[in-house]
């Protein structure tokens, strides 16, 4: 495993780390024995770390993660997300600091922990990210020792040039994979400059980017892959990129046609993410040890730079005109 500095703090992160929606809700059913699998072969493979929320499973992957981190003496850096439980979804409730504070409080005690190392809100409306009120509200929170940093979770590009403008935000996390190019246009080099951290989520286009599913894949009815599949609950972006299904497939196999010999789609996906140098760490999800060894060893695939106008390439082709403007 490697590792990259994590912004302008000194923490020193795997490249891989371990996105934590899988073990908690969405993604069809995980049990407490493989979402404790997931985590220890995470470990075990040098993860050091985990991206998790409130609302991911209603604190029951916070529980798994916090359950885990008391459990081994070596330091695991934890990020988790707040501001979804708010109903009505409105800015208005991320300017709270007491609704906020009760939230951060309610992750406390899932982690079981005294203070969390990221707290990063999680995909507001856009308002939020240029107001006053939301930056005093986590400026707060990490006066009371609550929270050590702050970040974005952010749907568009526009919402992560907004929030970086901020002093005192660490970090944007993103979706940015081979369906959804657009962070590496103008976001990198400015967060770069900035010294501002990149998480990526959604680095396999919620799976399609495996190399695994047909036309007749299916998925369960408590997986977002399926109830999601128009943004029926949620930004439809955190579902397969937001692309055409159909379209992915064919996208995916060119990508087959140019995969080196003995590298899987996976592999290559997340070693192209890496290929960025802005970015901090990957955060693909798993629900075995097998997802989770084959995602960490994409850390040790050799450089592919003679392959990424080809992949780049295949953006252009399927998704460019479709995606780009979106998000």
């Amino acid at each position: 495993m490697k590792y990259r500095k994590f912004g302008s703090l000194d923490w020193n992160i795997s490249e891989i780390g371990l996105g934590c929606w899988q073990i908690g809700a969405d993604w069809g059913n995980v049990s407490e024995e493989k979402a404790n699998e997931v985590l220890q072969s995470s470990f075990e493979n040098g993860v050091n770390f985990f991206d998790t929320a409130d609302v991911y499973g209603m604190g029951r992957s916070e529980k798994f993660v916090g359950e885990f981190i008391k459990s081994v003496s070596e330091r695991i850096y934890v990020a988790t997300k707040a501001g979804r439980q708010i109903n009505p979804h409105v800015a208005e409730g991320y300017y709270d600091k007491a609704l906020m504070e009760s939230y951060v409080d309610q992750s406390l005690s899932n982690l079981n922990v005294e203070t969390i190392d990221l707290l990063q809100m999680h995909c507001p409306p856009t308002e939020v990210y240029s107001s006053d009120k939301t930056f005093e509200m986590l400026d707060y929170l990490v006066s009371k020792g609550k929270i050590q940093n702050y970040g974005f979770s952010v749907q568009t590009v526009d919402e992560a040039l907004e929030c970086i403008k901020r002093p005192n935000t660490k970090s944007i996390q993103v979706i940015f994979n081979i369906f959804r190019q657009k962070p590496a246009e103008e976001l990198f080099k400015i967060a770069k400059e900035k010294e501002i951290a990149i998480i990526v989520r959604v680095p396999l286009a919620s799976g399609l980017l495996t190399g695994k599913f047909n036309k007749d894949s299916s998925f369960a009815s408590d997986d977002h892959r399926n109830y999601n599949i128009n943004g029926d609950a949620f930004d439809v972006g955190e579902t397969f990129s937001g692309v055409n299904f159909t379209k992915a497939l064919q996208a995916v196999d060119d990508l087959k046609n140019i995969l080196p010999d003995g590298m899987t789609l996976s592999q290559l996906s997340l070693k192209w993410i890496l290929m960025h140098d802005a970015v901090t760490v990957v955060i693909p999800g798993a629900k075995n040890k097998g997802h989770v060894n084959l995602n960490t060893s994409s850390s040790e695939i050799e450089d592919i730079s003679s392959l990424m106008n080809q992949i780049n390439s295949v953006y252009t082709k399927y998704f460019y005109d479709d995606v780009h403007h979106r998000w």
